[in-house]
């Protein structure tokens, strides 16, 4: 089924003293999802389960997300996850800590198949 895309938002967070990623992780999204209202869907009647929610993490070391569990903390739609390399990591050598920041994009997508179309930019 095709689809567009009505939503790209984007969020940083961090984790400066447990160096969990998916702790950060989970704060880039929240932070990506305070960009963005979505009234979409009471205005037109949709149900929001029909959204596919793509949600990319950047961090420095991808297999330590929890993609799930950042997955758990959408409010709306049907989330897809995906741990990629990016973000950063500042180490801190006199305390001995390293600061996890990562970077979320979160994308959403509605079936085209609906009685409603983009308009085309002016």
């Amino acid at each position: 089924m095709a689809e567009k895309r009505i939503i790209l938002e984007m969020g940083s967070g961090n984790d400066l003293y447990g160096g969990d990623y998916t702790k950060a992780a989970c704060r880039a999204v929240q932070d990506a999802l305070h960009h963005s209202s979505i009234i979409l869907f009471r205005s037109l009647g949709y149900d929001h389960r029909t959204m596919r929610v793509q949600v990319t993490i950047g961090v420095q070391e991808p297999d330590q997300v929890d993609t799930a569990a950042v997955a758990a903390t959408l409010p709306r739609g049907r989330a897809e996850v995906t741990a990629v390399f990016g973000g950063l990591n500042v180490h801190d050598p006199e305390q001995g800590t390293t600061h996890i920041i990562a970077t979320a994009a979160v994308e959403a997508f509605l079936p085209a198949d609906n009685d409603w179309r983009l308009s085309e930019p002016a």
